[in-house]
């Protein structure tokens, strides 16, 4: 049985996920338009956690870090449409309707937008295609990528300085960026990139803020904050190593038995024991 049916045409993506799954967590290059048609997705999106549920309009800004987990509901499989805002479509856009250079966007990396019914409208429009992919031309691509920025712009304001500042990341505070990243498991060099800072510079700089390099600093903090939530929130092993930025539960386990001495699946009882 095929548990996963997706469709990119062009900068449109038609997703169906029969059973839960674990999107990759990656730093999202491009703006991303979702719009959730049935079951729920679970976003960690830097330090914000959302479960989207269908009817749901959400938009992420380029250069975040994001995990998301598609679950689908017992005879439903998740169904979502993505709309990938690239920058090149972006620039495009940009000079066709005279939009000049943004001020740097500091706010939020995702804007909530399911009370917008003209957005509701417009992803309605595109539901037909999810069951018959292969009746969305190139030319209407172009043409419903450019409505949903018309929309967007409509939406609320400030929507610009989101959309079309597409500046590289600036060097920004480690300390802070780190303490809310630190469960996404992407290569030092990413969170070199999305500091502002050269892989020389940003070891150079997290050493001196935390005493340590930064692979092994990593690993502890996020065996820690597994341990704190099995305790604190009564999560099983099998639930958190995927949450803290473990890529299996196998080498979970060992690090894990590695840093506190005993099976995490043992947590509990054992701090049970000594209350």
């Amino acid at each position: 049985m095929i548990n996963s049916e997706n469709q990119l045409i062009q900068n449109i993506l038609f997703s169906c996920e029969k059973q839960k799954s674990h999107v990759a967590e990656q730093v999202v290059p491009e703006h991303v338009l979702l719009y959730i048609v049935a079951g729920n997705v679970e976003f960690q999106i830097e330090d914000e956690h959302l479960v989207a549920e269908p009817g749901n309009i959400i938009l992420i800004r380029r250069n975040r870090l994001t995990k998301a987990t598609k679950i689908p509901s017992p005879d439903t499989p998740c169904k979502t449409v993505n709309i990938f805002l690239t920058q090149e479509i972006i620039r495009t856009y940009a000079l066709q309707n005279n939009i000049g250079i943004q001020e740097r966007y500091t706010g939020k990396p995702l804007i909530r937008l399911n009370k917008n019914i003209f957005l509701k409208t417009f992803f309605d429009s595109l539901i037909p295609y999810l069951h018959h992919p292969g009746k969305l031309s190139h030319k209407m691509t172009r043409l419903k990528t450019d409505e949903a920025l018309e929309l967007l712009l409509d939406a609320r304001d400030g929507m610009e300085s989101f959309l079309f500042d597409l500046s590289e990341p600036y060097r920004i505070d480690l300390d802070k960026f780190i303490s809310a990243n630190f469960m996404f498991n992407i290569p030092i060099s990413e969170f070199a990139r999305l500091t502002g800072r050269s892989l020389s510079t940003f070891k150079r700089d997290f050493k001196n803020i935390y005493h340590d390099t930064p692979e092994k600093w990593l690993r502890e903090r996020r065996l820690n904050e597994a341990r704190r939530l099995i305790i604190h929130e009564g999560k099983k092993p099998s639930e958190v190593y995927y949450q803290v930025g473990f890529e299996n539960f196998s080498h979970f386990s060992a690090a894990y038995k590695q840093l506190f001495g005993h099976n995490a699946s043992d947590t509990k009882s054992l701090e049970n024991t000594n209350l």
